[in-house]
């Protein structure tokens, strides 16, 4: 059997839960997408504590919720591995490594503002994160194809030009969205009731 799929006590699950959301936002530059794929990679391709379905509705929910994507979501994945504990420490660890650079970074703040290698990584590092939210964009938008849904799909485009071609902001596309699936959803529940 699969080290990764035996059954760990709570204990080790909370620890491996720690840690893994520790190193994922102690390591990752770009914001909360790419900290998601790194979650998904984690905890559904690696640990399989969550599907894919799963680790999709997380990310609607965490990106329609307020504050940081990433906390968002490691709340959300912390409360379905370990309930209130697991969420506790899955938003703890992704809390401190940024929590501890930016203080260091504030403290230091005029040093590196003019470093002239400081700016250059960071410019260098801008071009890693949008290959990474690109790739995030392929993979969940990969997702929505497979559905062969022609609403999903056509959803997808639609809020797609919606953003980038007309500038709509982001929340109301979210809401249209969330809205369109509440209906489909009463929809369906109407039809399995009158079956």
């Amino acid at each position: 059997m699969d080290p990764q799929t035996q059954p760990m006590s709570r204990a080790a699950r909370l620890r491996a839960l720690f840690f893994g959301t520790l190193y994922i936002s102690a390591f990752t530059f770009g914001g909360g997408f790419v900290i998601v794929t790194l979650m998904k990679k984690k905890f559904v391709d690696q640990l399989h504590w969550i599907d894919e379905q799963e680790m999709l509705d997380m990310t609607a929910l965490a990106q329609s919720s307020p504050g940081a994507i990433a906390v968002n979501a490691a709340i959300l994945v912390g409360w379905r591995v370990a309930g209130l504990a697991g969420m506790i420490v899955a938003a703890l660890g992704s809390v401190l490594p940024p929590l501890i650079i930016l203080s260091v970074i504030s403290f230091f703040y005029t040093a590196f503002a003019s470093n002239l290698y400081v700016s250059l990584v960071l410019k260098g590092m801008q071009a890693g994160v949008a290959a990474v939210i690109l790739d995030v964009v392929c993979d969940l938008g990969g997702k929505v194809l497979q559905t062969k849904s022609v609403l999903f799909i056509g959803l997808m485009v639609v809020a797609f030009a919606a953003n980038f071609l007309w500038g709509v902001n982001v929340v109301l596309i979210i809401v249209a969205a969330a809205v369109i699936g509440v209906v489909r959803a009463l929809l369906q529940m109407r039809k399995a009731v009158q079956k």
